[in-house]
């Protein structure tokens, strides 16, 4: 766990690395009150059970940053609320749009309880996320800002981007994406990427 000073308190902020691909799952909440969010639970929902147990976290509902299996895969093993764009809400139960067919199975996650759009806010105890729809690794993907913290799911990576090589993929609309609803952000801001180490919008702005 990673308490991080913001403007209104202090963030749990926990990272499990699941799956067979690596994906990032975060605990994200509000340390006062105990609430938090999981973002991405793409697999190995034990282990994130587990996490929430030792921290005695209240969890309160999942935030999807996309529709990829890798971070939907354990949405049905916690009984919460599924939040995610509108544009990636079918993807939660299509296993050809959510890619569970290209990784040997055919993997349906509860249908979407609320769909987000650019610019939501979403509360955590005194915390507040805000929505930022960044389309290009899938129509509906997401980034997730709150303080300096900056939840980038498949859009931005530590040296690199999402794939685009894939259906609903497009390289140009990524980049647009990237430079202009990110890059317009405080270089001090620490991303939290989908898979591998955190960065920030600062560095990774001299990779382009």
């Amino acid at each position: 766990m990673f308490p991080l000073d913001t403007y209104k308190g202090k963030m749990i902020l926990e990272s499990i690395i699941v799956g067979a691909v690596g994906a990032n799952c975060y605990i994200f909440g509000d340390e006062q009150t105990g609430e938090v969010a999981i973002i991405d639970p793409g697999a190995e929902a034990e282990k994130i059970k587990k996490s929430l147990t030792q921290g005695n976290y209240i969890a309160r509902f999942i935030i999807n940053t996309h529709g990829h299996i890798d971070h939907i895969g354990a949405n049905d093993k916690f009984g919460l609320s599924i939040f995610i764009h509108k544009e990636d809400a079918s993807f939660l139960t299509d296993p050809t749009k959510n890619l569970s067919l290209w990784m040997g199975s055919s993997y349906k996650s509860p249908a979407a309880s609320r769909l987000l759009e650019d610019g939501e806010k979403i509360e955590i105890g005194s915390l507040i996320l805000e929505v930022i729809h960044t389309p290009g690794h899938t129509p509906g993907g997401i980034c997730l800002k709150c303080g300096d913290v900056l939840f980038s799911g498949d859009t931005l990576f530590c040296g690199g981007i999402g794939r685009t090589d894939i259906p609903g993929g497009s390289e140009e609309i990524l980049l647009k994406s990237i430079k202009e609803k990110l890059f317009c952000l405080d270089d001090k801001m620490t991303i939290y990427p989908g898979h591998g180490v955190s960065s920030t919008l600062g560095k990774e702005k001299k990779q382009f």
